[in-house]
């Protein structure tokens, strides 16, 4: 039978259910709960049980907490994986979207998520699909900008005849015209 792993002793068991529950431990894990379980009342299986995991997670949670304190029982943000462009990489991928396609060249009058994808691939032999380019490129802060989408058969010029100002349908009183009378109150007049 294999011997527990001893908690360090700057911290008891009602402390770490105290950060477990208070402001600076919002994101805390089951862990802190557990292992204060864990360091009050001396069984890893009740702490398993309150925290809902296995004896080897408590394990776990208990071995980091000797390694790092309470901190390292706070949830943090995953890290993720490291992307597949380097920052030279990079910096040619920026160069060649700020430069822009050459329609003879290459084919296309813009450039797209997915021809960037192609040519990155062709450049560096990177697999990358599209959504990922599209990451990347914001993280460059380049913004994805699309033209207003425009029917085939439109006439430029009929829009443009469309859109003209007609005039007023209104004409302007000639000159020996009545114009209504004034009342001193404000409100409608009575016949006398």
């Amino acid at each position: 039978m294999t011997v527990p792993i001893a908690l360090r002793s700057d911290f008891d068991g009602l402390g770490l259910r105290r950060l477990a529950r208070s402001d600076k431990g919002r994101g805390a894990d089951p862990a802190a709960s557990g292992a204060g379980c864990d360091l009050r009342w001396g069984s890893r299986t009740d702490a398993a049980r309150i925290g809902s995991v296995t004896l080897q997670i408590i394990r776990d949670w208990m071995i980091r907490f000797n390694q790092r304190g309470p901190v390292e029982l706070v949830n943090g943000k995953a890290p993720g994986s490291s992307s597949k462009l380097n920052d030279e990489q990079r910096q040619i991928l920026a160069k060649i979207v700020e430069k822009g396609p050459i329609p003879s060249v290459h084919g296309v009058v813009r450039r797209r998520s997915k021809d960037l994808m192609r040519w990155i691939f062709e450049e560096f032999r990177l697999s990358l699909d599209e959504t990922t380019v599209g990451r990347e490129l914001k993280a460059m802060s380049f913004a994805k900008l699309s033209t207003r989408p425009r029917r085939y058969a439109q006439n430029e010029f009929e829009v443009v005849a469309f859109k003209k100002i007609p005039p007023p349908s209104w004409r302007p009183s000639r000159r020996g015209s009545q114009t209504a009378p004034k009342s001193n109150s404000g409100g409608p007049t009575r016949p006398a």
